[in-house]
Order: C-alpha cells, then sequence, then structure tokens
C-alpha cells in the first residue's frame, strides 16, 4: 500500500493524507480546508488531488473546518463512500459544515460584486450549505476504544487524543499478503490536565505514525498561570481601562474553554459585575452540544457540575444569536467581554467587533491560540501598528494580549508525550504534517533526540510506500 500527502504538508491546514490499500481501497484520512492564504485558497481547496468518487471510506479525526471542511465539496462531486468518526464529531460536524456552506455562500456573493466591477465572470461557491446537509447521510458514529471492521483485512480504532470534543486518532490494522501493517494517525493532539476534557489517551503500537507538529517549538504556560492572567486582563481592561475585551475564539473547544474560565471565577466570586457575551451562534450551538457528551468530560469538570449543573452558564453570561443583537453591542459603551469567532480573525463577527474598537486604547484583544502566519490574527498577534479590515487600514491602539495556554494543541513535550506510549525501535517511521517546516524540523530534532529515528517530512502530493 501507499500514502498520499494532499494537504497540511508543510503547513497547518488542508489536512487530506490519502492511502490505498494494494487491492485498491481508498482510504482517506480527514478532508480539510486550506484556511488563511486569502484568493489563493479557493483554488488549493478546488484542487483536491484525487478523484472523490473513488474514495472508499473518510476516516475523520475531528470536526475543525481545517480537518473536515471539504466533505460537502467532494459530496457535491461524487463522493459516495462512508464516512466514519466519534458520535461527539457526528455531531459538531452537523453544525460546522452548515455554517462552512453559508459562508461559502456569502462569501462568494461578495466576490462575484467585486468581480463584476472589473468585468469577471462569477464564480460558484466552493459548496452549499444544501450540499452541506446532503453529505451528513454519509456520516457513522464509532464510539472510543471500539474496534470496527470496514473490510475483512481493514480494522480501524479511535483512542481519545483531548483535542476537542470528540477528537480522535485513528488507528488503523490492515492485513496484506497475510502481513498486518498498524499505521497512526493522530489527528491534532490536545492538551494534558485541561479543565474539561480528558487527556490524550495512549495508542495501540504502530508501524507508522502519522501526526501533527503545530507547537513543534514551543511550551504552553500551566493553566493555574492562564486563569491569573485572564482575571488581570479582565480587571485591567474592564476595570481600570473601563472598555472592551475581545477575546477572539474558534467556536468549537476554546470558547467553552474561555466560557467554562469565567464561570469558575464566576462561582468564586472574582469575575468583575461585567456582562460577557459570546457573540456567535455556532459558538452557541457547539456549547449545546457539548452539553449533551459528558462521556468526553474529565472528572474535574464532572466534580464541579456536582455543584454548578451547567459550567457553561452564569448570570452575567448571555448568548448572542441574531445579527441585530450583534450589531447593537458597537453601540453599548458599559465595559464588557466579548468572545466571538473566529479564532484567526479572518471572518466572522468577531472582524466587525475589532474594526470597530482596534483604534480605542480602552479596548484589549485577547489572543487565545494559534493564527496561520498570513491571517489578520497573526498580524495584530505580532504586532503590526496598521492593519487591514475590509479593505481599510485601521491604527492598533488597543493594547494585545497572549493566552496560548487555552490552545486546544498540545506543545512539544505534550505531543512528545502521547508518542512515548510507543515501543520506539517498533515505530519503522513518523510523518510530521499540520505544522509551518521551521517548526517541524525543530521537532524532528527533539524526536530523534527521544529515541525515535526514521522521521520525514512530507511535501504537498509526496508518496510514501509502506
Amino acid at each position: 500500500m501507499h500514502i498520499q500527502f494532499l494537504g497540511a504538508a508543510r503547513e497547518v491546514t488542508g489536512s487530506k493524507h490519502l492511502i490505498t490499500t494494494n487491492k485498491g481501497i481508498k482510504i482517506l484520512l480527514d478532508c480539510g480546508m486550506f484556511q488563511g492564504k486569502g484568493l489563493e485558497t479557493d483554488s488549493m481547496n478546488r484542487d483536491l488531488g484525487f478523484d472523490p468518487k473513488e474514495i472508499d471510506y473518510l476516516l475523520l479525526s475531528h470536526a475543525h473546518i481545517d480537518h473536515s471542511g471539504l466533505i460537502p465539496y467532494i459530496y457535491k462531486n461524487g463522493f459516495r463512500g462512508t464516512i466514519i468518526c466519534t458520535p461527539a464529531t457526528r455531531d459538531l460536524c452537523s453544525i460546522m459544515l452548515a455554517d462552512c456552506g453559508n459562508i461559502q455562500e456569502h462569501d462568494t456573493i461578495i466576490h462575484n460584486k467585486k468581480r463584476a466591477k472589473n468585468h469577471l465572470p462569477p464564480l460558484l461557491p466552493i459548496y452549499t450549505l444544501e450540499d452541506a446537509h446532503a453529505s451528513l447521510k454519509c456520516f457513522i458514529s464509532v464510539p472510543y476504544n471500539k474496534d470496527y471492521y470496514i473490510d475483512a483485512d481493514i480494522k480501524i480504532r479511535f483512542t481519545d487524543v483531548g483535542h476537542i470534543l470528540g477528537s480522535s486518532a485513528i488507528n488503523l490494522s490492515i492485513v496484506e499478503d497475510k502481513k498486518t501493517q498498524n499505521i497512526c494517525y493522530t489527528g491534532d493532539i490536545g492538551r494534558y490536565h485541561k479543565r474539561i476534557l480528558k487527556d490524550p489517551e495512549a495508542f495501540p503500537q504502530a508501524d507508522y505514525i502519522i501526526t501533527e507538529s503545530t507547537y513543534g517549538d514551543r511550551l504552553h504556560e500551566n493553566l493555574e498561570d492562564a486563569e491569573k492572567k485572564l482575571l488581570m486582563v479582565v480587571i485591567d481592561t474592564c476595570n481600570k481601562k473601563k472598555g472592551k475585551l475581545i477575546i477572539p475564539s474558534f467556536s468549537i473547544g476554546r470558547a467553552q474553554e474561555i466560557i467554562y474560565a469565567l464561570d469558575r471565577l464566576s462561582s468564586k466570586g472574582l469575575l468583575p459585575d461585567v456582562n460577557v457575551y459570546v457573540d456567535s451562534p455556532l459558538s452557541t450551538d457547539a456549547t449545546n452540544i457539548m452539553r449533551m457528551h459528558p462521556e468526553c468530560f474529565n472528572t474535574e469538570i464532572l466534580d464541579y457540575m456536582k455543584f454548578d449543573a451547567d459550567p457553561f452558564g452564569f448570570k452575567k453570561l448571555h448568548y448572542i444569536q441574531s445579527v441585530e443583537q450583534s450589531k447593537a453591542l458597537n453601540n453599548n459603551h458599559k465595559p464588557c467581554i466579548i468572545i466571538s469567532a473566529s479564532g484567526m480573525m479572518e471572518a466572522g463577527r468577531v472582524k466587525h467587533h475589532i474594526a470597530n474598537n482596534i483604534e480605542k486604547s480602552s479596548t484589549t484583544i485577547l489572543v487565545v491560540g494559534y493564527c496561520a502566519p498570513s491571517t489578520l490574527g497573526a498580524r495584530i498577534s505580532r504586532g503590526d501598528k496598521t492593519v487591514s479590515i475590509f479593505g481599510q487600514k485601521y491604527n492598533v491602539n488597543a493594547d494585545v494580549e497572549h493566552l496560548e495556554s487555552y490552545s486546544a494543541h498540545g506543545d512539544y513535550k505534550e505531543m512528545s508525550n502521547l508518542l512515548n506510549c510507543q515501543i520506539k525501535k517498533n515505530v519503522k517511521t513518523i510523518f510530521l504534517v499540520h505544522g509551518e517546516i521551521k517548526v517541524q524540523e525543530n521537532y524532528s530534532n527533539y524526536l530523534k533526540n527521544q529515541g525515535f529515528n526514521n522521521i520525514e517530512i512530507p511535501y504537498l502530493k509526496s508518496t510514501y510506500n509502506l
């Protein structure tokens, strides 16, 4: 058999890895969107590198759009195979893919207005809301740690990696010519000792490991320090500066971590008496789905829920749904906290909040996770003095703070800690994906020092025989 790397190769988005067995069975690991490269992203997403009609199985590690976002596109183009994931991932995809379909339609309308002014023909969206809904019929779910045969010679097992709700490592056992090859695709690896989700768990011994490397060159601060800093930023912004604290956050995982942290501070009587707005319909829906899957929770939050039944709700917390409510926040001059998507500040309601508040010195923008280098989030995060938002230049007068401990991605020690469940001499090759090349080279050297020998950093569309 062989594997071809069709996304997230020497970059951080677009995860797609295609296994083809000697019998011709095609198994796609994830089907994610490329993100954060402007107009170039559109052409990259349309160029799949495979014929969707030929894919037999799509094994999905988790629901983030850079891992799942092209599922409706391949369905639109003839995929009718089976998509297999955990129950929580299936539930999250039901809202995330629909949201992404809406965004595709909306963005295409805006792009086509610009194209019409330049006498260019209109573009069609990559896919629509209708395509997203139709693709859901291909999903089936399998619980963690249950062997599931997709073929007489192919067995899969999902193990928890603690990245977001339902996230999993995909463990494959494939028999060819009476020989079994064991492959693990870790997907994205979460952090240890988090507030909500269980720790990443050991996975079965693998011959080949495909693993992420997003934070392969840095260490996160611990969560206790993060909560202290979060409180400090809230007090500084809302009490001292009497301003708005804007927290751009991914709707899945990160938003709930921040909400739960504020809930804990509120329960302790430490949170200032200000309103907290979750201005993201997707975050609201995702929070409701999280409430449905306590089987993914760790003992800490389950114990907390014994005296606070809803860890994602407190007196001053408001979930915003309508556009009118969102716009009204611009005319609200009282100190407040706004949690809004997207995390990289490239789209969604948070972009409007930033545009309306970035030139005010009373504002604080709190960056709580990774931002791809070309995104608005990265430009603000690295300290650019002016940024372009919706084609207009803005001076960055707001304070910018960072809290990477709320990242859903483990740092290099946490990622390697998961890999240490393996007998290292029995791992034939580790493939590093989902990372920038300089970071991957640093992480590769670290893993070699930890005793792993053969490490590859695949190029886009490169193929390896297993």
